[in-house]
């Protein structure tokens, strides 16, 4: 009976959550042309903050917990498990201060509405998984940028969305390659619950009633580990709180 409920508010809720994708595509258009790229990102922040309120359409709700207080005035390095694209908007909306970039597949750079415009023009890296070596490089650049700017990153080192919320076994290359440029900054770690439930039905219907939980920890600084320590110390982390 739930699952039959959830179709019409599932129209409901897509109506809104198209017009929303839609519509601030050309905000952040504007936004970028006339307030550079400060305004775009604020556009995408409030984005995200309506996306969180949409979901409430289908009685569903995210919650942050801060598990610590973030360094100040150092690059952050925001590590966490990957269960739905619904991890996306507590990230962005939460952590907006710490102005977070994120490293994305190359697909994701066209064909979704807001999404894609924001990771071609805002100053998010766009890997190609099949070209390693090219990856790596641009991977190098992106760390000296987040660090000249001292912005924050967020990576999901499982490579892909796990569909049943179980955790995988996390993809080291890149994380190295941010810790050997980016010296002076600190992991977060973060631990995402029940966003894959979003998708339990391939995203239609989205089950009603979802509650996503984000949580943060004690943030590590990146010279006082090897990097495959800290790795495996983070990944430890994440998988316990899941």
């Amino acid at each position: 009976m739930k699952k039959i409920l959830a179709y019409p508010v599932n129209v409901i809720y897509y109506l809104f959550f198209g017009f929303l994708l839609t519509f601030f595509e050309l905000v952040q258009i504007i936004s970028l042309k006339i307030g550079g790229h400060m305004a775009q990102k604020k556009s995408v922040d409030y984005l995200n903050y309506l996306l969180l309120r949409c979901i409430n359409l289908l009685g569903s709700f995210a919650v942050f917990h801060k598990g610590s207080k973030f360094p100040e005035n150092v690059p952050l390095i925001f590590i966490s498990n990957h269960q739905s694209t619904y991890d996306v908007p507590p990230l962005i909306w939460y952590l907006r201060k710490y102005h977070p970039k994120f490293i994305s597949k190359i697909e994701l750079g066209k064909g979704i509405p807001s999404i894609s415009y924001n990771l071609r023009n805002g100053k998010h890296l766009l890997i190609d998984r099949n070209d390693s070596e090219g990856s790596i490089k641009k991977i190098e650049d992106f760390a000296h940028l987040i660090d000249e700017k001292c912005w924050s990153v967020i990576i999901f080192p499982e490579g892909t969305r796990s569909k049943d919320g179980k955790p995988k076994k996390f993809r080291k290359g890149g994380l190295l390659t941010l810790f050997k440029i980016l010296k002076r900054a600190y992991v977060v770690p973060i631990s995402i619950s029940n966003s894959w439930k979003f998708a339990k039905y391939r995203y239609f219907p989205i089950p009603l009633g979802i509650k996503v939980l984000v949580k943060t920890y004690k943030p590590l600084k990146v010279s006082d580990f090897s990097g495959n320590k800290l790795i495996d110390k983070v990944e430890k982390i994440i998988h316990s709180g899941i």
